[in-house]
């Protein structure tokens, strides 16, 4: 995405960037406008700032101790949750931290707002917030935008979704008309594309890839699962790949602190995430998932979208997508940076249908299959301590104390039984044990082998009648004329 950006003539113009989740689009625009950034911060030309009138006088509330606040921001991005911004707003830093006077902050619902404003008071060149905050801030007039000379939607699908329109609608109104105005988004349906039009001018489409196209990094592995045995499903996933970071969707808030608090009581390192968290626990949570402190994050969609956590390999669907964007988004958390991951959908036996809809809406193709049974979860354990066995005995070598004690254990034991034991001591032990899960293609397979049988019980058995001869055979149609032979000769009185 990076590359796409730096490769086009994008100096100037209002850009529309749309490409897979995880392709480093918010770095792309970083780059974009880093040279008019650098200009200012160096102190050198840049668009003449336009006051606006009657500058309001200092409110003590308002303005941090020593002053009123700062001229406003150069470059503001929006962004729909707090913990997008907050990524956002570290991936900036990174990107600009050589640049001196450059600095970037981020103002986010559930943080101190006099905090917010003693940073707003320390004029950063980028800014970066969620709607609802960014209009609290310039009601209050601790933010102005008449310097701003780059605005960025990020996420502007789930924005819409989430209802932010009329905050946008402030946002823009309140730009100045010499700026310009770049769009994110994974997808672009009808309303983004009009909500683009409303405040871009000529703007120049800039595609990673094409918009709604699946990433080719991720598997899509489909469940068919009854309701009561869902759990089971998602225990039986995790076990089978035990040191695998996971992200499990569910649809309701309850059903996040409901599902982590049954996987950890049965051993798993789970915690919810959901949006009723305080802030200062929902940034504890997000920490402990990327150092691996937790394995296992139950998340709803809204509080997932600022997720950036480049080694997820496994997303679970436990409920549905509510569509196809929805499932993109979703599995957009793994696979990102050029990482392999696996998506799997649970899907209920009378859901079948709109699973097929929701992939052709997302345009992926899935693998249906069972859930792992516990043969082949302990099978796939058994697999990984040989593999790690082998890597063992080829890359280390054990202390001189351990080999003279295996000399002599060896010396008096048989060694097929001095090793199978030392693997079965080694084997690892399973957070629990797994569920059995009937394959529901199984047992419908089973009662429509059940109703035939009955109805063929039903049925009288018709017999031939005594005498008859069975009908003869009707007689295969000759092949026609191969090319170059004549056929027969017509039957006279036929045309």
């Amino acid at each position: 995405m990076q590359q796409a950006v730096l490769e086009q003539d994008c100096a100037g113009r209002d850009l529309r960037v749309s490409s897979t989740t995880g392709s480093g689009k918010t770095v792309a625009l970083g780059l974009v406008f880093a040279e008019d950034l650098m200009k200012i911060a160096d102190g050198g030309p840049s668009a003449p700032p336009v006051d606006p009138p009657g500058p309001p006088a200092a409110d003590p509330l308002v303005d941090p101790p020593g002053g009123r606040a700062g001229p406003g921001p150069r470059a503001l991005v929006i962004t729909p949750t707090r913990e997008l911004a907050n990524q956002v707003r570290d991936e900036l830093d990174w990107l600009y931290r050589d640049v001196r006077g450059l600095e970037v902050q981020a103002v986010t619902g559930g943080t101190s707002v006099m905090q917010e404003r003693r940073n707003l008071a320390r004029d950063p060149m980028v800014l970066v917030g969620t709607p609802g905050r960014l209009v609290d801030h310039m009601g209050s007039g601790a933010l102005c935008l008449h310097r701003l000379r780059h605005v960025i939607l990020d996420e502007a699908d789930q924005m819409l979704d989430l209802g932010f329109r009329d905050e946008l609608d402030t946002i823009v109104a309140a730009l100045p008309e010499s700026r310009s105005a770049h769009l994110v988004s994974a997808t672009f349906p009808r309303q983004v594309a009009r909500l683009a039009d409303s405040f871009q001018r000529d703007a120049l489409r800039v595609e990673g890839s094409t918009p709604g196209e699946a990433n080719p990094d991720i598997e899509h592995i489909v469940h068919v699962v009854h309701a009561d045995q869902r759990y089971g499903a998602i225990v039986n996933t995790l076990l089978l790949c035990p040191e695998a970071r996971c992200l499990l969707f569910v649809r309701r808030r309850r059903d996040a602190s409901e599902v982590a608090e049954m996987l950890a009581s049965d051993g798993f390192a789970a915690l919810p995430l959901s949006g009723e968290l305080p802030q200062a626990q929902r940034t504890r949570t997000l920490n402990a998932f990327r150092n691996g402190t937790i394995a296992v994050l139950v998340a709803t969609d809204v509080a997932a979208r600022g997720i950036d956590v480049p080694d997820v390999p496994l997303v679970i669907h436990g409920d549905l997508p509510e569509d196809g964007e929805c499932l993109t988004h979703r599995s957009g958390r793994t696979g990102r940076a050029g990482r392999s991951g696996r998506s799997i959908l649970l899907s209920p036996p009378g859901a079948v249908r709109r699973v097929q809809w929701l992939l052709e809406s997302a345009k992926v193709e899935a693998k249906w299959g069972p859930v792992p049974t516990p043969h082949q979860i302990r099978r796939a354990a058994a697999r990984e301590l040989r593999r790690e066995l082998h890597e063992r005995l080829d890359s280390q070598s054990p202390p001189p104390a351990q080999l003279e004690y295996a000399q002599r254990l060896l010396e008096q034991r048989d060694a097929a039984q001095v090793v199978a034991t030392l693997l079965e001591q080694a084997q690892p032990r399973l957070s629990r044990e797994p569920f059995d899960v009937t394959p529901l293609r199984a047992r419908f397979d089973e009662r429509r082998e059940e109703r035939r049988d009955e109805r063929q019980a039903r049925k009288p058995q018709r017999k031939p009648p005594a005498g008859r001869r069975p009908p003869k055979p009707k007689p295969k149609p000759k092949p026609p004329p191969k090319r170059g032979q004549r056929g027969p000769r017509p039957v006279a009185g036929r045309a």
